[in-house]
């Protein structure tokens, strides 16, 4: 417990310098953060990185030390219930058979029963071997989101320039060069970029690829929302950049998941009440024991029988059957649940399934179906069109960059419709592509130019509102080509502000027909065009989520939503679901919180947004010191630390193999009704 007190310590720490470098690195001009970081543009020479490795540590992410067998064996068959047994079968047979067998105390009884003696250490083997098991399946949460990080980097270093290191040799300060395919090599301040795309899912839970730029980050919030940092773990989609590395190894944000993923579980509400009970026992058998052993010894003067007539004593108190009781209920409960297509890894966590007042709960991949789908393709009218689908899928298509989840969801959607309308029946094979302008974050919209088989070429364009509206003249309304004045850009900007105020994302298609120029087409070809309408996009939820939710206020279960995505869209889909929205926080609030105001807002909270991993987990811990037995829900990496910290871990079917291992119990079906069977078998386990 003291070790686990100073690793905590030791986190906490880390956590506070990490977060205050990396608000400096992202608040303050790259000139300056060089300067605090003791680097240039053009590296470190050796003796600076010996410095710098000396200073501030390898770029290793420490494992947990892997218990040794002895230990774990101790561990296993160590506790209150075991050793009185083990005491009780010790002295029965010493009492019994040793002594007799020496002569120090008569013969052997004929009629002795050793089966009270085989009763008892039976129980206690098969007790201890089952938290062997469980023992030594613990940790491999972390050796497998350890597992995600590659062994090379790119680094510039005086004098020899650019050279490519292994990454646990990087260090702070190290000048690092990013490109598409690459792991981020540590936490890092981007000094210069060029359409860099990252993937940041497993620190957010998010999908969606993120921007990341050199831009000065002007506002302080939560680390994970700054642009110009990278972290440790994420990936590189497309683009590149040169970065200096802000923080490495334990310090680094990936590094404190791990650390929380690897870490001890914490003791369950079940394991405590055992416990009581157990020491309950102990402390009435040491107060009668040696109380009757006294008085029976004074009156009959025969001290043997008396210690032989305490030893009865003790084991008529023990409840002998009591861990087999507990287990066989506790397997029956897993066998009952097994049919119902959930796996039970942690036999206690079914009396805590049933006790769980409180289930925190991840959105993305858990309530959500964690894709991208195209909800709405609407005309600048705001109705249903599929001239709108039928363009946006041409540019889509047709495109030779990356795609993205909303470029699949176009795809996807086209391709469900095309039975219903012969407009979008093999668009594919009646056009072929002339020419695109890829896209980039500067203009943030992507062209393709396509010629249909009678010659007529078209070039479409689809990309962010507001850049799309600054290439528009004229918008299509009613099938008619209008002028787009200041009054209708009004008009289109307060719709489109409507959709994401209820969480979609929206992009708006464009087109113009036989565009002029011959041969190749460049930026300035996007003029004059035709807005034609909206795609907006949405993660939907899960069908089972809504009637899962009222089942578990049916059963005195209050659901609270704990998220990494921002808040309009946490809003949108708490409305789907039937979550009640009457107060919500966010990563940034509870920054600002002490342990005791958290505590506090924590009960009079459901919704909580825009949230770090450590936050989730944070949050999760308050509500148990507040007394409620919580669950969590996840499917996430950025979801173990907070699994680890509940009493029950939940995971469903296609979560990742991190939120798997982390979690007790494991939903092999996505639905989550199987939440309110758990909760009832729970309580008959323990009834």
């Amino acid at each position: 417990m003291q070790t686990n007190k100073k690793q905590t310590t030791a986190q906490a720490a880390y956590k506070r310098e990490r977060d205050e470098r990396l608000t400096f690195a992202a608040t303050h001009p790259a000139g300056e953060v060089l300067q605090e970081l003791h680097t240039t543009l053009i590296g470190l020479e050796e003796s600076e990185v010996e410095a710098s490795r000396e200073r501030e540590g390898c770029n290793k992410v420490t494992r947990e030390k892997r218990k040794t067998l002895p230990q774990r064996l101790a561990g296993a068959f160590v506790n209150p219930f075991t050793v009185v047994l083990l005491c009780l079968a010790l002295v029965s047979t010493a009492t019994d058979m040793i002594f007799p067998a020496f002569s120090l105390f008569g013969s052997v009884p004929e009629d002795f029963d050793c089966l009270t003696v085989v009763i008892i250490v039976t129980i206690v083997f098969l007790s201890g071997l089952l938290r062997f098991v469980q023992e030594t399946r613990s940790g491999s949460a972390a050796e497998r989101l350890l597992s995600m990080i590659t062994t090379t980097c790119t680094v510039t270093r005086k004098p020899e320039g650019k050279q490519e290191i292994p990454l646990d040799e990087a260090v702070v300060g190290d000048i690092v060069h990013l490109s598409a395919g690459d792991m981020i090599p540590a936490d890092v301040r981007i000094l210069d970029a060029k359409d860099l795309f990252v993937n940041q899912s497993s620190l957010t839970g998010e999908s969606e690829p993120v921007e990341k730029t050199a831009e000065l980050c002007t506002e302080t919030g939560s680390v994970t929302e700054y642009g110009n940092i990278a972290f440790l773990g994420s990936s590189v989609i497309s683009g590149s950049a040169t970065a200096v590395v802000a923080a490495v190894g334990d310090r680094t944000l990936f590094g404190a998941m791990a650390a929380a993923a690897a870490g001890e579980p914490v003791e369950t509400s079940f394991t405590k009440g055992v416990n009581a009970v157990s020491w309950v026992l102990i402390r009435f058998m040491m107060v009668m024991v040696p109380l009757v052993f006294v008085l029976n010894g004074l009156t009959k003067g025969d001290w043997l029988s008396a210690f032989l007539f305490g030893i009865s004593i003790a084991v008529g108190l023990t409840p002998e059957m009591l861990p087999m009781i507990v287990t066989t209920c506790l397997a029956k409960g897993a066998v009952a649940m097994s049919k119902k297509r959930t796996i039970v890894k942690n036999l206690n966590s079914i009396q805590n399934f049933g006790a769980m007042d409180i289930l925190c709960t991840d959105k993305t991949g858990t309530l959500t179906q964690d894709r991208v789908v195209l909800e709405y393709h609407l005309n600048v009218d705001g109705e249903d069109d599929l001239r709108v689908l039928r363009h946006a899928y041409l540019n889509s298509y047709f495109q030779t960059g990356y795609r993205n989840l909303m470029d699949l969801a176009i795809i996807r959607k086209t391709e469900e419709e095309e039975d219903s309308d012969p407009r979008l029946t093999d668009l594919s094979e009646h056009y072929v592509k002339i020419d695109e302008i890829p896209f980039d974050f500067t203009r943030r919209r992507l062209t393709t130019v396509v010629q249909d088989k009678s010659g007529k070429t078209q070039m479409v364009t689809k990309g962010a509102v507001e850049e799309m509206l600054n290439i528009c003249s004229w918008a299509e309304r009613g099938g008619e080509i209008h002028l787009l004045t200041q009054e209708l850009r009004e008009e289109i900007l307060r719709t489109v502000d409507g959709l994401n105020d209820k969480g979609f994302r929206v992009l708006a298609v464009a087109q113009k027909s036989n565009p002029s120029p011959a041969g190749s087409f460049g930026v300035q070809d996007e003029a004059d065009m035709v807005l034609i309408g909206y795609l907006a996009f949405l993660d939907p939820p899960k069908e089972s989520t809504a009637a899962a939710l009222c089942a578990l206020r049916d059963h005195g279960v209050t659901a609270k939503l704990l998220t990494g995505d921002n808040e309009k869209v946490t809003r949108t889909v708490c409305q789907q679901v039937g979550l009640k929205v009457t107060n919500m926080l966010l990563g940034s609030d509870l920054e600002r919180m002490s342990d005791n105001e958290l505590k506090k807002a924590v009960e009079r909270t459901d919704v909580f947004a825009k949230l770090t991993p450590d936050q989730k987990s944070r949050i999760v811990s308050a509500l148990r010191e507040n007394g409620h037995t919580v669950g969590f829900l996840g499917d996430g990496i950025n979801d173990a630390a907070a699994m680890k910290s509940a009493d029950i871990g939940i995971s469903v079917d296609t979560a990742v193999d991190v939120a798997k291992e982390s979690a007790d119990v494991v939903l092999l079906e996505k639905d989550l009704m199987v939440l309110e069977q758990g909760i009832v078998e729970g309580r008959k386990t323990y009834a």
